[in-house]
């Protein structure tokens, strides 16, 4: 069987070292063999089903070294995007009391309105009236007076 670069070589025209093979006479009709036309491959079943895989005695450093090396790294990565994280979640939380804020003021102005609306002279008369209410009289009226002398109450 010949290989590639033979088979170029036999083709090249130039003189081919050593002496020449003798071929037989062949046919001029016959076609030429093809390439690799007398190789055959056979299928032979093999069954490692018996064989036990050894146990590499370094392979169990290795994977806890690789463990290791992997729990680092995801800890420097934790360490690295934990402040952009927090951040991040401050900023929702900011967010959402400036709108919690924005709610709380405009219910404050609703409810002045309301307050406004209902303090008004007509409506207060109005309300002594529905509840038989009557104006006090002029013995009737006290006056409060503070109890001590410049002294306010302390909040602590």
């Amino acid at each position: 069987m010949a290989t590639l670069p033979q088979f170029f070589r036999k083709t090249d025209g130039g003189a081919a070292p050593g002496p020449e093979p003798v071929r037989a006479k062949q046919d001029s009709f016959q076609l030429r063999p093809l390439p690799l036309e007398d190789v055959f491959f056979y299928c032979k079943p093999i069954d490692n089903g018996r064989l036990v895989r050894e146990q590499d005695p370094g392979s169990g450093g290795r994977c806890w070294s690789v463990i290791g090396t992997a729990c680092l790294a995801l800890g420097l990565l934790t360490v690295a995007l934990a402040p952009k994280a927090a951040n991040t979640l401050a900023g929702y939380q900011l967010q959402g009391m400036r709108v919690r804020e924005r709610q709380l003021l405009d219910q404050r102005r609703a409810l002045a309105l309301r307050e406004a609306e209902l303090v008004t002279p007509q409506n207060l008369e109005q309300f002594a009236k529905d509840r038989n209410l009557a104006l006090p009289g002029p013995g009737q009226v006290v006056y409060l007076e503070p109890k001590g002398e410049g002294t306010f109450a302390m909040v602590k």
